[in-house]
């Protein structure tokens, strides 16, 4: 062997990890530079390469800033695919609007309550498609899919919400018929003759 071939099998090269510096950890290890003024300025990494900014870059977008945010509710057998989106505060349920679809105002209420409690009435646009069941259920299902929606948006708005219990689907449900009996529980008609 030659004296070369020797001096590498003895001496290995240094790994590639420890003999690549990148700019970011040169650009750290560089002292304050002096100005003409006298006045020494440190070395300054850019934004993007800190690891703040890029857990920020890598992070997905908020809800809020894409556009539209689903909810679904459910309320006895009714069931709402809600979506919110920013706007001006407009509700139509089934392409009308919530006030004429629901007539009375304790349904109006149920529907309102969770941008009421959050404060966004005037925030977000709210369009809603239901079906199945009648209108308590339907306000509802209603009412829980805009909370679920509002929370997807910002966590801020759940503590508010589940407060005041508009994050709990409610699980009463309309009992079978059983058979041997007219309804769930009602019996027939006793004939002594």
């Amino acid at each position: 062997m030659t004296e070369e071939k020797k001096n590498e099998a003895v001496e290995p090269e240094a790994t590639e990890p420890e003999a690549e510096a990148t700019e970011a950890d040169v650009k750290a290890e560089t002292p304050a530079e002096p100005t003409p003024e006298g006045e020494t300025t440190e070395a300054v990494t850019p934004e993007a390469e800190t690891p703040e900014a890029k857990a920020e870059e890598s992070a997905p977008a908020p809800a809020a800033l894409t556009g539209v945010v689903w909810g679904t509710g459910r309320r006895k057998s009714s069931v709402a695919r809600v979506r919110v989106m920013p706007g001006t505060g407009r509700i139509l349920v089934n392409n009308r609007e919530y006030k004429e679809y629901f007539p009375t105002l304790q349904y109006q209420n149920s529907v309102t309550a969770p941008l009421r409690i959050t404060g966004t009435e005037s925030n977000f646009d709210v369009l809603a498609r239901l079906h199945g069941g009648g209108l308590t259920g339907q306000s509802g299902a209603l009412s829980l899919g805009i909370a679920r929606a509002l929370r997807k948006i910002d966590t801020v708005y759940e503590e508010a919400l589940r407060e005041k219990r508009l994050l709990t689907r409610d699980a009463r449900m309309k009992e079978r018929k059983k058979y041997g009996r007219h309804g769930a529980r009602r019996g027939f008609q006793f004939s002594k003759r």
